[in-house]
């Protein structure tokens, strides 16, 4: 199984044509089972396809791109916040694969779409050889936020995990530094969650962010690990490995994605 996650920046990047068509390419090419995206956007104004799927969304128009290309992966998306008050943000799932039930839930102490730190996590469980596997595409907030808690957030994602009790991969956006001993990261691994970066035979540095992004102070310009795919079981991980960082194809977001080969 090869499973991909990537803040896709959806809403701030120029050229987003074709760099969507880029990213269908690159999708067929690997041929990954589930893709797990953050920051996917659709505008509040455009008109609605179906449910509450506008044509402008990211997930939506990636679909028809790979459609464009004999490519078919179907998927869901999670209304998260309202951003820069044209957009409407959230995270989505797409997947080759039969989904065999899907949800959505807020996390955190917030459930306002007005208010931008609002977050909300879906989830997508898949058959993969007689196992009934959960993927969550999740983008949390920080660590040190008094405004809508990081520990909440945590917590209300492993209720979910907890109870439904199934194999889980946590995909995306998780904005702790992996290199901060005490905060966040560790404090994912400290609720029995692994990394599937440290369980990888081949992997690389795994940074995910260079320089400046939304969200993080101006001064914050290190080399950032905060892009992640934790499993809730430990698992063999054949290789981890950074992708749209201008090395392993070109850059496509201010966020790099993670490639998993399980």
């Amino acid at each position: 199984m090869k499973i991909l996650t990537l803040n896709c920046d959806s809403c701030e990047e120029e050229g987003q044509v074709e760099k969507l068509k880029y990213l269908a390419k690159t999708i067929k090419e690997k041929e990954y089972d589930v893709i797990c995206l953050q920051e996917v956007s659709q505008k509040i104004k455009d008109k609605i396809v179906y449910k509450n799927i506008k044509n402008s969304n990211y997930a939506y128009k990636l679909c028809e791109y790979l459609k464009e290309i004999n490519c078919e992966y179907k998927f869901i998306w999670g209304f998260n916040h309202i951003g820069y008050d044209i957009y409407e943000e959230g995270v989505a799932i797409l997947t080759r694969l039969k989904i065999e039930d899907s949800s959505e839930f807020f996390i955190g102490t917030s459930e306002n779409t007005n208010y931008w730190k609002t977050r909300k996590v879906i989830r997508a469980t898949i058959e993969n050889k007689g196992e009934k596997i959960d993927f969550y595409s999740c983008h949390l907030g920080w660590w040190c936020d008094v405004e809508n808690s990081f520990q909440e957030q945590i917590k209300t994602l492993l209720e979910n995990i907890n109870k439904r009790g199934n194999r889980c991969f946590l995909m995306g956006d998780f904005n702790n530094i992996s290199a901060i001993r005490n905060q966040g990261y560790d404090f994912i691994l400290n609720n029995n969650i692994f990394d599937t970066y440290n369980l990888a035979n081949e992997k690389d540095n795994g940074i995910t962010v260079v320089g400046k992004i939304d969200g993080w102070e101006k001064n914050n310009t290190e080399e950032k690990r905060i892009d992640f795919i934790f499993t809730n079981k430990k698992i063999e991980i054949k290789k981890s490995k950074v992708i749209f960082n201008g090395k392993n194809k070109d850059k496509i977001s201010d966020h790099y994605g993670i490639e998993v080969s399980i």
